[in-house]
């Protein structure tokens, strides 16, 4: 878009009250969305001086900044929408998000953390760990830590109480969050499963929705027909993962490997005899 076709649509923008967006603006907004989001907005003046985003795959990775962008678009369009809000339904997060600046202050400092843990059914107990990373998974926050020995996630919603210690701790050189998750499916990171090639076939409307909504970044469509459609994802097969599977549709059918199909099949079968039960 040209400068003029910015300030066209800037000056339709209820935050600008009318008023025109000009250049040395622009150009102050341009370095702010460099510095904040890491998007480039460069100039074509081979083609009539049109704005461009130079680097496009920022907005396609599950960065931070991508999060944040999206979160910031979402907020601006929701408070343009005041007059409807009783209309606009959003869920609900769980208790945790107190922790979170205590937890960021520990892992930008590299101070461990004192946690006050009460795991689902059992009592509390203490903990100190060395925190590691923060993952948002299914409208829960979590956190990746060290106990010494193993890393271990917990989820923020179950800490009753969270405090900064002095004692420090060195985050390995080689450690990468975004590698560490990157084979499993959600927060479960069980390494004893082996990463698998996993083929999975859908039919009907599950199709569209596995399309639009992968499993994971590794899924790929392979084979499309009018009646069916194959992908396959490259991951540790953990409980979670299983329990997404048998749980998204009876239009999705695990065809390999053997050993998860029949995993799926017997979570089936134990949901069909608990309502047999009843």
């Amino acid at each position: 878009m040209t400068l003029e076709e910015l300030n066209d649509k800037w000056i339709r923008d209820e935050v600008a009250d009318g008023n025109p967006l000009s250049r040395s603006t622009f150009n102050r907004h341009r370095d702010a969305v460099l510095d904040m989001f890491g998007v480039i907005i460069e100039c074509d003046t081979q083609d009539g001086y049109r704005y461009y985003i130079d680097n496009p795959e920022v907005l396609d990775d599950d960065s931070l900044e991508r999060w944040m962008l999206n979160s910031l678009t979402v907020g601006s369009v929701l408070a343009d929408s005041e007059s409807i809000h009783d209309r606009i339904i959003l869920e609900n997060v769980p208790a945790g998000e107190e922790h979170l600046r205590t937890l960021i202050k520990a892992i930008k400092s590299g101070n461990k953390v004192k946690v006050e843990y009460a795991r689902f059914g059992h009592s509390s107990y203490c903990i100190d760990v060395a925190p590691y990373a923060l993952r948002f998974w299914h409208q829960r926050w979590y956190l990746l830590a060290s106990n010494g020995k193993y890393l271990i996630t917990y989820a923020l919603d179950r800490m009753q109480d969270v405090r900064l210690l002095e004692d420090k701790f060195k985050l390995p050189e080689d450690f990468s969050a975004t590698a560490f998750f990157n084979e499993f499916y959600g927060v479960l990171t069980d390494t004893s499963i082996p990463l698998q090639h996993v083929r999975i076939r859908t039919r009907g409307y599950t199709t569209n929705y596995v399309r639009t909504l992968p499993f994971h970044h590794s899924q790929k469509e392979v084979e499309t027909t009018e009646e069916y459609s194959v992908f396959t994802l490259d991951i540790r097969p953990t409980y979670d993962f299983v329990g997404a599977i048998a749980a998204s549709s009876e239009e999705l059918e695990v065809l390999e490997p053997s050993a998860l199909r029949s995993e799926v099949i017997e979570w089936h079968k134990r949901v069909l005899d608990s309502y047999q039960r009843i």
